[in-house]
């Protein structure tokens, strides 16, 4: 057990590293663009969003580089994962989350999209660079057109999202981007050492490791701003945050390993763990559709109530009870 400490450690304080240096990335970064001009609404849709999903990317880079690209795929399905059962579910239990149409019209669409474009790559059993590199070229024009429509169609509440970023010097963001970049390198650096001897420790596949300590790791910024924008009433952004993040997780993510280290994929990767999660977007997306139909037919807010919170922490139960039996 002795052994184990020093690595349990390096989980612990990487992911505590990875939480602030997030938030100091993200204050930073949206501090100096609100200094250049930049409009609130574009802040809350870009730098706000790919902040919250900044530990995964930063993971998923470290450990493609130290020959772990299992564990950069197993975080990318497993936050996903956590995201949607854990931190959704959860957040549907602290408080039913009002639905808008949106949803089901343009981030549902896309995200089941791109959930079946990566299934494609991965299917054979291997990520390859090329299959990598059309993933995160994908990020910019999903960026352009969201960004068009947003402006045209404004949220208020993305836009308070954006306008809340305190007020600080340029020189000031600057010194807190790179103080946040800083801790998330070093961060990454610790738990991906730690998960590596914590796997070897217990005997697991780097992916289970992925899977489960650090995916539920890294997805914590997105459950404290889900859980704070739904005690706030903020439920846009609760189940934006949802959205946007595992989008992230998918072509910013998974696509990381296939384009640092190309590799070959074990098949539970796509036959548990790819299923699990699209079957998991699924139930996600019918059940907001659901509950829109349900809404309009009573003439009242469509929610998400919390025995869909309670279905979807079940079905993600489910799945842990299926990597502990090894199915």
């Amino acid at each position: 057990m002795e052994t184990l400490a020093p690595a349990a450690l390096g989980v612990l304080l990487g992911l505590l590293g990875l939480l602030w240096g997030a938030d100091r990335f993200v204050a930073g970064s949206a501090g100096a663009a609100k200094n250049f001009g930049i409009s609130p609404l574009v802040i809350g849709l870009t730098i706000v969003s790919i902040g919250t999903s900044a530990p995964e990317i930063i993971v998923a880079i470290n450990a493609a580089l130290k020959e772990a690209g299992d564990m950069a795929v197993g975080n990318a399905i497993g936050s996903n994962l956590a995201n949607i059962g854990l931190v959704l579910g959860a957040t549907a239990l602290i408080a039913p989350i009002p639905i808008q149409g949106h949803l089901i019209k343009q981030e549902g669409p896309v995200l089941l999209a791109i959930t079946l474009l990566a299934g494609f790559f991965i299917i054979d059993g291997a990520l390859s660079r090329p299959e990598g590199l059309i993933l995160v070229l994908l990020i910019i024009p999903l960026l352009v057109v969201t960004v068009y429509y947003k402006k045209r169609h404004p949220n208020p509440e993305t836009v308070e999202e954006g306008e809340a970023i305190p007020a600080m010097t340029t020189a000031t963001a600057i010194l807190w981007f790179l103080i946040g970049l800083g801790a998330l390198l070093l961060s990454s650096e610790a738990l991906v050492w730690g998960a590596k001897e914590i796997a070897q420790f217990f005997g697991v596949s780097q992916l289970i490791i992925g899977l489960t300590v650090v995916a539920v790791g890294t997805s914590l910024p997105e459950f404290a701003a889900s859980a704070m924008s739904a005690i706030r009433g903020h439920h846009d952004i609760a189940l934006g945050n949802i959205f946007g993040s595992n989008l992230f997780n998918l072509l910013a993510v998974l696509s990381v390993p296939g384009i640092i280290a190309p590799l070959t994929l074990d098949s539970a990767v796509f036959y548990r763990d790819y299923l699990a999660m699209s079957g998991m977007t699924l139930v996600l997306v019918g059940a907001i559709a659901w509950s829109l139909w349900i809404g309009k037919k009573n003439h009242r807010q469509a929610r998400l109530s919390k025995k869909i919170g309670l279905t979807l922490l079940s079905l993600y139960a489910l799945y842990y009870v299926a990597l502990i039996l090894g199915v």
